[in-house]
């Protein structure tokens, strides 16, 4: 008789087995994340590190055939430190290190969203907090900055030696195109140097972004 091969237990399994490593030893390549845990009652903090490890990498609550396809141990995040918080009950700082090749090169948003995106809501967590991020260098070389400096800005404007003043405009939202035109067209000519858009506006049905440059 012939019988299949199993080659994992499916099953809830404990993240700390595979992505708590203490020994691990950090790459210069490495990002390297400080995460303040606060643990459910109960749940060793070596567990709540690890779990902020595995779901901010390749790391989900059971095993699964698709994890035999690819390695592990290249892509996998590590919490590989663990230390007290002074002064503070059942608090932790648990240090998380990630590959590189895990993160978009140029891209602050993958950035951000792997690292934080998706690991608030666990129920081995009480409270959870990035308290601190070290970026390599080798990761920093992939963005490739503004196309141009302040020299050319001040060129374009004619301004030099003194501050560029601006502001944004205010509100931020609500104002039709016509009416943030007329905004910008007296800050500008009271003095002003530029104004810019308020990080909310973009092309809402309130004002469209070609009406309003247009």
């Amino acid at each position: 008789e012939t019988k299949a091969f199993v080659g994992f237990k499916a099953g809830v399994k404990d993240y700390k087995l595979t992505y708590y490593t203490p020994d691990y030893q950090t790459k210069d390549t490495d990002i390297l994340a400080a995460f303040r845990v606060t643990p459910q009652p109960g749940v060793p903090p070596e567990e709540a590190g690890a779990a902020v490890a595995a779901e901010s990498s390749t790391g989900t609550w059971t095993t699964v055939w698709t994890d035999g396809l690819t390695s592990l141990d290249r892509y996998k995040g590590r919490c590989y430190n663990i230390e007290p918080v002074a002064g503070e009950e059942n608090q932790y700082i648990c240090y998380v290190a990630y590959p590189l090749d895990l993160f978009e090169e140029g891209s602050v948003t993958n950035m951000f969203t792997s690292i934080v995106g998706n690991v608030f809501g666990f129920k081995a967590l009480r409270a959870l907090r990035l308290e601190d991020l070290r970026i390599p260098t080798a990761y920093i070389k992939t963005f490739q900055g503004p196309p141009h400096g302040i020299q050319v800005e001040r060129d374009k404007l004619n301004k030099y030696g003194r501050p560029l003043l601006g502001c944004t405009i205010k509100p931020k939202l609500g104002l039709s195109a016509k009416n943030y035109g007329r905004a910008v067209y007296e800050c500008l000519r009271g003095g002003l140097d530029f104004t810019k858009d308020d990080e909310n506006v973009n092309s809402q049905p309130f004002m469209r972004w070609r009406d309003r440059f247009l």
